[in-house]
């Protein structure tokens, strides 16, 4: 018999199909709300962790791009005193703690601004290597860690100067909410900086003390752990296609202490694009994100519904099994012993005929046959009704409702979680903070941004010739992936000197006052430019084009749902999924978000997170407004996100998705495996049935062919060796003339 043909595999294949579906069903639907944290918060705190480790990183290379690129546009000019270059970088950049120049031949300190900088640690001979340049950190005798950055001064003629900057190790713009901490963590697990946890010595009473120091212990735990997580590969530490955060991320689960447990999140610094490192990722810097959690009092170990189900399936299965084997499998095996008996001559006892169905058809046609070979003569006899009405068919959707009533209440009746879903408050909490986090981030963005436009705007005034014009143009096109287009307009909107795409500023008209504004061309996208003004060219400027590619990358932040940039009318600038330009919000309830996020006069503005509940539509939506200075604050833009409840690993909708995901696998193993049954073995079988009927009847002419190499098809085979055994009209026409003359004589 063939292996995948035949009544066997079919019914085979379906009890075994059951069994797993029963098992897996008593475990997945067991195991859900059994954890007294949700696993939607675990997840949070990994985003969490993934948005300090993106702006650290946007953050570090940013800097040193910063800082090379000012030294080479100081070197391309004429020669700058050492003060006059700190004095220049202090009047564009805020970032970093200290600066100073040092000439690298003797050592000799030329000039310093902010803290002192540890210039000993330098190692002024091995910066001729090719990562003799590359930043590095070193610690201060405070304890504290900073990060220095290097960039050469060289002009002809002069000896060669070291600009160094220092920076703190701390996270640029982010938001932890009332009691979240979060940390940098070295290649050896030490923890390098944190913000959110307060000095022992800060606190007042004895509690908050004992608080801190448990707080403080938790994140060394989760630092070390996470130390050792981020060494793996990052296509190791995920599963395949999941796409997501470039780097290593994860979840910890931490002690209880006071009722609540220690969640936290791990990420490591990773590039903006994958396989690509940069100066801060060749750190080996890591993320540690923490927070009390408020355990579940409503978490249960009960593994009942579970269990009830798998019974159930395994008793409806059960049933059905064997109403397949009995009135269907077994009859047909007799069916093929019967046929193969009668094909070899043993005509001796009659054939047993089955009670109804096709079986029965053609085990009454059996009998005939039998009877024909006997010499009884051919025929015509219809079956009794009730063998008709009932046949296979009509068995196999017996058996398919057997098993859709199992597995229809599970998919849309049972466990479902409604409008009396519990979100988190945490999730709320976290959906505000990283709004805001991203909020900050944009704005930072356009404010480097407008300061890298200045900084070449302050060394272009000495520049004439629009060649050298064009050059540092093009210098910092090639550094800076925000821009789209760069150029110099003079005050009557002249352009001077450009790099990148053709500029898009209203023509014959001069610079704007703006440093930065968002023009409406009718076009595909907005067009946000950034101006600032060449001190001693009579009104010209340095413009620069943004990508909108750029501003709607930033949004592209995992686990935050749908995003939206909104102006000061809420119109749309950017987001992180498609949208058209300058289109309102989806709903009027975002729009009441954005308005309340405090943008009107009079109310200071603030994030915002809310939790909306419409029937069983459940979202978490928030909004955050530029806060802060800088050129982008004038702007008034607001950053919103929301999404779905349902998509999060809240237990209610967990379990509602296992137990939709049980009802599902159910028809499908009934459909795939009955509908195999009736290709293979009905729809033969209901063929084979009207062939044996006709063959009974007298009709001795029609080749028997089997189509399957399996039980009908030996059948098949049966009937076409008695077929040929059993005389046709002419041969009995003339076996009865022959005796009727041997009468005569």
């Amino acid at each position: 018999m063939s292996l995948l043909g035949g009544i066997r595999p079919p019914i085979a294949v379906l009890s075994v199909l059951l069994l797993a579906l029963a098992g897996i069903t008593a475990l997945t639907l067991g195991r859900v709300g059994q954890e007294a944290v949700p696993k939607a918060v675990k997840l949070s705190q990994q985003h969490f962790a993934e948005d300090g480790a993106i702006a650290l990183r946007a953050s570090i290379d940013e800097s040193v791009t910063d800082l090379t690129r000012t030294a080479e546009l100081f070197s391309a000019g004429e020669p700058v005193a050492p003060d006059a270059v700190l004095d220049k970088i202090g009047s564009v950049y805020q970032k970093w703690m200290g600066t100073a120049v040092v000439e690298i031949s003797s050592g000799k300190l030329l000039a310093a601004r902010g803290e002192n900088l540890p210039l000993t640690a330098i190692d002024r001979g091995a910066l001729a290597d090719e990562d003799g340049l590359a930043p590095r950190m070193v610690r201060l005798e405070n304890g504290e860690t900073r990060l220095l950055s290097f960039a050469l001064l060289t002009w002809k003629g002069q000896p060669q100067q070291l600009l160094v900057a220092s920076s703190s190790l701390r996270f640029p713009g982010i938001s932890l909410g009332k009691f979240r901490s979060i940390a940098v963590v070295g290649q050896d697990g030490h923890v390098l900086s944190t913000d959110g946890i307060p000095e022992p010595e800060q606190v007042l009473t004895d509690l908050q003390r004992e608080e801190v120091k448990q707080s403080n212990k938790q994140l060394k735990a989760f630092a070390e752990a996470a130390a050792k997580k981020t060494r793996t590969h990052p296509l190791m530490s995920k599963e395949p296609g999941s796409g997501g955060f470039l780097g290593v991320s994860g979840h910890l689960t931490g002690e209880r202490y006071l009722g609540e447990r220690a969640i936290g999140g791990y990420a490591s610094l990773a590039g903006p694009e994958a396989g690509k490192p940069t100066v801060a990722t060749r750190l080996g810097l890591s993320v540690v994100a923490m927070v009390p959690v408020a355990e579940d009092p409503r978490a249960t170990n009960s593994s009942a519904f579970g269990l009830l189900a798998a019974a159930a399936l395994l008793l409806i299965g059960g049933v059905t099994v064997l109403l397949l084997v009995r009135t269907v499998q077994r009859p047909l095996i007799r069916l093929f012993l019967e046929g193969r008996r009668l094909s070899r001559g043993d005509l001796d006892r009659p054939v047993p005929v089955p009670k109804s169905g096709e079986a029965a058809r053609i085990g009454a046609a059996l009998e005939r046959l039998r009877r024909q070979l006997l010499g009884e003569p051919a025929r015509k006899q219809d079956a009794p009704g009730h063998r008709r009405r009932f046949g296979s068919r009509t068995l196999i959707a017996v058996c398919g409702v057997l098993l859709l009533a199992w597995s229809a209440p599970l998919m849309l009746l049972l466990n479902r979680a409604g409008d009396t879903v519990v979100v988190p408050q945490q999730m709320v909490n976290d959906q505000r903070e990283r709004t805001d986090t991203l909020t900050d981030r944009v704005r930072r963005a356009l404010n480097e941004g407008h300061a890298d436009l200045t900084s070449v705007a302050s060394l272009m005034g000495d520049r004439t010739e629009a060649s050298d014009m064009s050059k540092v143009l093009e210098s910092t096109l090639n550094q800076h992936p925000r821009y789209q287009s760069l150029y110099v307009l003079d005050a009557r909107g002249k352009v001077l000197a450009k790099a990148g795409a053709d500029p898009r500023s209203p023509s014959g008209k001069g610079p704007s006052d703006q440093p930065i504004r968002v023009l409406d061309e009718g076009g595909k996208e907005p067009v946000i430019l950034g101006t600032a003004e060449v001190q001693g060219r009579q009104g010209a400027a340095v413009v620069g084009e943004f990508r909108i590619d750029f501003l709607n990358s930033l949004l592209k932040r995992p686990g935050l749902g749908e995003v939206r940039v909104v102006d000061a009318k809420r119109k749309v600038i950017g987001a992180n999924t498609g949208y058209r330009e300058f289109e309102g919000l989806p709903s009027g309830r975002l729009d009441a978000l954005a308005e309340g996020t405090g943008q009107k006069v009079g109310l200071s503005p603030r994030p915002s997170g809310v939790l909306y509940r419409h029937g069983d539509d459940i979202q978490i939506a928030a909004a955050a407004p530029f806060v802060g200075g800088g050129a982008a604050h004038a702007l008034g833009w607001t950053v919103l996100s929301w999404q779905p409840a349902s998509g999060l690993a809240i237990p209610e909708y967990s379990l509602q998705n296992r137990t939709v995901l049980a009802g599902l696998l159910g028809i499908t193993a009934a459909a795939a495996c009955l509908g195999w049954l009736h290709i293979v073995v009905v729809r033969p079988l209901r063929h084979l049935a009207d062939q044996a009927e006709a063959l009974a009847d007298g009709d001795r002419r029609t080749v028997l062919y089997p189509r399957h190499h399996d039980e009908v098809g030996a059948v098949t085979r049966s009937l076409e060796l008695i077929r040929q055994q059993l005389p046709t009209g002419t041969q009995r026409k003339r076996d009865g003339v022959t005796a009727g003359l041997a009468g005569r004589n």
